[in-house]
């Protein structure tokens, strides 16, 4: 497929620079694939479209404060944007402005804690060790920023700390929020268990790559960033019973889409694993263990909006998304959802 055909245009006006006052406040776009009908609904009433057939899947991983601001010995500013570990004390960073500052260059945090780079200016992603007197977790956690993403024009307020987080988030790992699980709180998890609507997790650290558009004029070409992912024996377990019990799995958000793909056997059972994920899903791709989706509206030309015109078919997806400009739905991370059935 050609990438124009993933292209729409959206109005800056709706991209949402805040959330919705309350989570649950979000409107909510029901996609019926089986019917072909859009339906405007809330979030709130997420328990009205489902019952006890359905099980939740979420992506349980935690966003942590992966921007620092430091300055080197000349006083020039160095933006260090954290992607991941890679051993003891290192990690892999984006720097801005990665070819002003070499190997071996101090970039310092205060006046005793600094990151050395580790290796010369070229690749994007560089290597930097810690040489500081605290530790890192705590550095990390004093001078660094919510990683707000590139299309929020503004920077991280008080309330991004918590609200740029979903309720449920466990392991630290994310440069990105699973922005489907913003919408729940506590209520309405405890609604959907009310319910009988089961939920599991999986773990997919979103890496900065989420945001990396698709250049390749036949998307096929495109190379997805790998993410680190885990899935637990029992988890696994847990689903595949589900699953040959007749339930059907509703993923909550993209990245755990991926990370269910990708850890199903060719039949259709769900393995434990812990390892990168690379799957790229656009259409045509057959679904081996998800049936329905919540997910945010996402960018054009985007690999997240080629997953999702993969799961409910390019046309219908497109009719949704001229759907929701034309009645001002908000978009992006802080934006509202669709619900694909």
């Amino acid at each position: 497929m050609k990438l124009s055909q993933f292209d729409y245009t959206l109005p800056s006006e709706l991209i949402a620079q805040y959330p919705a006052q309350h989570r649950a406040d979000s409107r909510m776009l029901v996609l019926d694939r089986k019917s072909g009908t859009l339906t405007d609904s809330q979030f709130k009433q997420l328990p009205d479209f489902i019952d006890s057939s359905y099980f939740l899947v979420l992506n349980d991983s935690r966003v942590f404060k992966a921007r620092l601001l430091g300055q080197k010995r000349t006083g020039g500013k160095v933006e260090i944007f954290l992607v991941r570990r890679d051993g003891p004390g290192n990690w892999i960073a984006l720097l801005r402005p990665s070819g002003r500052v070499k190997k071996g260059e101090l970039v310092f945090l205060d006046a005793r804690n600094a990151i050395k780079v580790m290796d010369d200016p070229g690749p994007v992603e560089r290597l930097i060790a810690f040489e500081t007197q605290e530790k890192e977790e705590y550095l990390i956690s004093y001078h660094g920023r919510v990683p707000l993403p590139p299309y929020i024009k503004r920077e991280p307020d008080a309330d991004d700390v918590k609200r740029y987080q979903t309720v449920y988030a466990r392991t630290d790992g994310s440069v990105a929020a699973p922005t489907a699980g913003l919408h729940f709180d506590r209520r309405m998890l405890t609604r959907i268990e009310g319910k009988g609507i089961g939920t599991e997790y999986v773990t997919l650290h979103v890496g900065p790559g989420t945001f990396k558009p698709v250049v390749a004029d036949e998307i096929e070409k495109h190379v997805i960033d790998p993410e680190y992912a885990t899935i637990s024996y029992e988890t696994a377990e847990t689903i595949n019973r589900s699953k040959l019990g007749g339930k059907k799995l509703l993923a909550v958000g993209t990245t755990a889409v991926r990370t269910l793909e990708y850890a199903t056997r060719a039949d259709g059972n769900l393995r434990e694993m812990g390892e990168m994920v690379d799957i790229f899903i656009y259409p045509p791709y057959r679904f081996k263990i998800v049936d329905a989706l919540l997910t945010n509206f996402h960018l054009p030309k985007s690999s997240l909006l080629m997953l999702v015109a993969a799961f409910c078919g390019h046309d219908f997806l497109f009719e949704a998304y001229r759907h929701a400009v034309k009645n001002k739905y908000r978009f992006y991370s802080y934006g509202d959802c669709m619900l694909i059935l």
